[in-house]
């Protein structure tokens, strides 16, 4: 969770010896394992009895310092972003995840065929959102000198990967976001061996965790409250 102070700020807290203390809290932590704060920068207190919040609040000294460096580094920036803190969302196996995946590979001597299965999950998210710059990379080792492929794919020679590119997929794209990719490799020194796929995407507007934030008490307001999640390693095997 990251939190992005406007420069003129910096001004404030430094003209004032006792600026008041930055709190917020983050709402909905049901599905939460466990929540790493900046130990740096962020206090909390451990003994809090309700579970699904959590309070926190700032060294406000420390905060100081740490966005005058940043200042220093970048002086001309409007805003300063700050990691506050981490959080780990539990799994429900593949009921928690975006985009359902299943690969299927056909190894032959002379040819491997590959399928991939996906399917859009909005159950996962808070809010249904669409994923967009979908990409899915799939290994084939085996000498490939041809490939066919429906949807198109770019083959990638020196990195020995079939590159498939989607623009978005969400509830309201072709049969409510599932589909298949599908790909026929012609080899010279096959069989291939069945590899790891890896995808990415983005989504702009919800959460995997349905966490929340909100300011608690006066000095400060929140202006804008920005949600996403991003892939990290996401793969499927076969």
């Amino acid at each position: 969770m990251t939190v992005s102070f406007p420069s003129g700020i910096i001004k404030v807290f430094t003209s004032n010896p006792s600026p008041a203390v930055l709190c917020f809290r983050v709402k909905n932590t049901s599905k939460l394992e466990q929540i790493l704060p900046n130990a740096q920068l962020v206090y909390s207190d451990q003994s809090q009895s309700d579970s699904t919040t959590r309070d926190f609040w700032m060294n406000m000294q420390a905060i100081t310092l740490y966005l005058k460096k940043l200042s220093e580094q970048n002086p001309s920036a409007s805003y300063y972003n700050v990691d506050v803190l981490k959080y780990q969302v539990s799994s429900n196996g593949i009921q928690s995840t975006p985009l359902n995946l299943a690969t299927y590979w056909k190894c032959n001597a002379n040819t491997t065929d590959v399928r991939v299965d996906y399917k859009y999950n909005p159950e996962s998210m808070n809010v249904p959102s669409m994923l967009s710059n979908v990409q899915v990379v799939v290994p084939v080792d085996g000498g490939v000198t041809n490939m066919q492929s429906l949807p198109p794919a770019k083959w990638n020679a020196d990195q020995m990967k079939a590159y498939w590119k989607i623009s978005s997929i969400s509830e309201k794209s072709e049969n409510g976001g599932s589909g298949s990719l599908r790909a026929k490799f012609e080899l010279s020194e096959g069989p291939s061996k069945p590899a790891t796929l890896a995808v990415q995407f983005i989504s702009e507007g919800s959460t995997l965790s349905g966490v929340d934030i909100e300011l608690v008490g006066t000095g400060y307001r929140l202006s804008l409250l920005k949600k996403r999640f991003a892939t990290g390693r996401y793969m499927a095997d076969c």
